[in-house]
């Protein structure tokens, strides 16, 4: 795990990799390394920060030269040794023991058919000196980060946008229209960039930049035809499945720990962990009191204690109070993009605490939620189906009790009153507006209302691209496609770019066992009918996990991955909100309504609507976009 950056064609390359290099060092404090190649027809410069995790050697180092081609590779390759026994047998001869070297010679051998047969995450730049090309290449998910610019004849590129800005600040501007999905998602999509001629790598592509200034852009994998292909099989044997997929995500020459929460997909990796290396430390966190009583939050380390003392796995309780004033900010930073999710926060400071305790490598149950339908929204839209069927005067009746209903009491937040007003918000809507307005924070005409006048044709063109993405697949069943639109959205553009933004600030890499080829085909050969029964969601996963935890563990109610976000907002925020908002640099350039965010604020603090998740965003953003503007980024 490491980050990358390179120049392409460009003449101040060597600057700017150094540059962009310095940004990024918190993704590889154990080494550091350039390399440049300049000829009558190409330029090339590659620069790399090295976090060791497997052949700690110096010869595993980065940039890595051999025969004509240079790599710089970011990630784990999981099956390396069987591609690599496979390249020895065509008379590969290797100079180390790193997946670097398996990756290079593995394109060597076949080129863009090598990408397929890599079960890992990844991104890298590779160059050839013969041909004089650049190939930039990121793994099916997208869990490693790769930003690329278009500059000139060639392009710009790294592992994070932050050292792309500076590099190249002042010739950059904000894409207004990221904004504007910033505020719908609370995260920027895969799809887009918050800096306008940047782009995201698509997950699943790889991309190649040539001598005389074309370039071309290919998937070699897409996850919605993974979909159509498993749902058109049979049901896969997930037991199986996700016990190899935890096995092989286990390879590495340092130790690994876990995230535990003591819910059900964190249990399950960090016991099939146990059970193949038994000598594995687990991180958890607590909150104050007085946060989770506002928030509603169930006592997740209560759950996490019973598993780890179930199975023996030593168990590092870590409590969640940050001077959340001044840890924002910092926070804004690290995630590079307005990502409003306080989940980061737990990231980072888990990761801190594990590495002050040597650990380099942490497992995550990330993703298990997004492909078995494991999220309230999940169940939420098939109770919505149901509940749009009932007679008119019925829904009006309902809806009018609800809209009277407050959200907190005192110092106490009311859980079941704050998801009956959110229900209330999508259910009579046909389905991809269901589901889109099940996890966004605003409807259409709320946005529209919010943003100023010249970005409301964005909130159209935002909605519309959520439409697109949602529409695109031969699913038959509801379950399945909502779970596909997460995959590609939810878990692309927030959950995997959190996770990896705030554990490589900490030089901590985490891994995702459920975010893996294998266990993605065989959840989507998985009916939905199987994956939601009744009210019981991740049926299939649960079934699977009889075999493996108790059934406490499997069956206890779903708890997020979140954080105390209202107490934050109600209390430690309360003071600045106004003055960071209303009188804040997007208000004043025109691009939110002065009055509407006046509304929104006031509302929340009377607790007659609940919008502490709005205000978490609005205030992300903020702070972003005046950290964009003090590093040259025009408007």
């Amino acid at each position: 795990m490491c980050g990358i950056a390179g120049c392409y064609q460009q003449a101040d390359g060597q600057k700017l990799v150094d540059s962009m290099t310095k940004r990024i060092a918190h993704r590889g404090p154990d080494s550091a390394g350039s390399w440049s190649h300049e000829d009558d027809r190409v330029a090339a410069h590659l620069g790399f920060r090295r976090l060791s995790i497997i052949d700690l050697s110096a010869a595993a180092d980065q940039p890595f030269h051999k025969d004509g081609l240079t790599i710089i590779y970011n990630g784990e390759l999981y099956n390396y040794r069987t591609l690599r026994a496979e390249l020895v047998i065509r008379g590969v001869q290797f100079t180390t023991q790193s997946d670097t070297e398996v990756v290079l010679e593995a394109w060597r051998r076949w080129g863009a058919d090598a990408l397929p047969r890599f079960r890992g995450m990844f991104a890298f730049a590779l160059f050839d000196e013969r041909s004089g090309e650049l190939v930039l290449a990121r793994d099916p998910f997208g869990i490693k980060p790769l930003y690329y610019m278009p500059r000139g004849a060639g392009a710009v590129f790294a592992s994070e946008l932050k050292a792309l800005v500076a590099a190249v600040g002042p010739e950059l501007r904000i894409q207004p229209g990221a904004l504007v999905a910033s505020m719908l998602y609370y995260w920027v999509p895969e799809q887009r960039c918050a800096i306008d001629g940047v782009h995201k790598l698509p997950g699943g592509s790889w991309a190649l930049f040539r001598p005389d200034g074309t370039r071309t852009l290919q998937y070699y994998w897409r996850i919605a035809d993974v979909a159509a292909r498993a749902a058109a099989g049979e049901p896969a044997d997930l037991s199986e499945v996700i016990e190899d997929s935890v096995t092989a995500h286990l390879v590495a020459d340092v130790p690994i720990s876990s995230f535990l929460s003591g819910g059900l997909d964190s249990s399950i990796i960090t016991v099939l962990a146990h059970n193949a290396v038994a000598d594995i430390d687990a991180y958890t966190i607590a909150f104050r009191a007085e946060d989770q009583r506002l928030e509603a939050m169930p006592d997740d380390a209560a759950y996490a204690r019973k598993v780890a003392a179930r199975y023996g796995v030593r168990l590092h309780e870590i409590e969640i109070s940050p001077d959340i004033v001044n840890l924002l900010p910092r926070m804004v930073d690290v995630l590079d993009e307005p990502i409003g999710d306080p989940a980061a926060i737990n990231t980072l400071l888990m990761c801190e605490a594990a590495r002050e305790r040597g650990v380099k490598v942490i497992l995550s149950g990330m993703g298990a939620d997004e492909l078995f339908g494991g999220y309230r929204k999940h169940l939420a839209c098939m109770m919505a189906s149901r509940y749009s069927r009932l007679p008119g005067a019925v829904r009006s009746g309902a809806r009018r009790v609800v809209d009277r209903i407050p959200v907190t009491i005192g110092d106490r937040g009311l859980r079941y009153p704050r998801w009956a007003k959110r229900f209330m918000t999508f259910a009579d809507l046909p389905e991809e507006a269901r589901f889109r307005r099940s996890y966004t924070l605003y409807d259409p005409a709320d946005l529209a209302a919010l943003v100023g006048p010249e970005l409301e044709g964005e909130v159209t063109d935002v909605i519309e691209q959520h439409r697109a993405i949602y529409d695109d697949n031969e699913l038959d069943d509801e379950v399945n496609r909502m779970c596909l639109a997460d995959t590609r959205l939810f878990m692309a553009g927030l959950n995997l770019a959190y996770t990896d933004r705030a554990s490589m600030a900490a030089s901590v890499e985490v891994r995702v066992p459920f975010v893996d080829l294998i266990v993605a085909e065989a959840a989507f050969s998985v009916p939905g009918k199987d994956k939601i029964r009744g009210r019981k969601q991740k049926a299939a996963l649960k079934d699977a996990a009889e075999g493996w935890l108790p059934a406490e563990i499997v069956h206890r109610p779903k708890a997020s991955f979140g954080a105390p976000l209202r107490a934050w907002v109600r209390n430690d925020l309360r003071e600045i909100v106004g003055d960071v908002l209303v009188g804040g640099e997007l208000a004043q350039a025109g691009m939110l309504r002065t009055h509407a965010l006046q509304r929104l604020i006031a509302d929340d603090q009377a607790g007659r609507q609940d919008n502490a998740k709005q205000i978490w965003q609005l205030l992300s953003m903020e702070l972003w976009y005046r950290n964009a503007r003090s590093m040259g980024v025009a408007a």
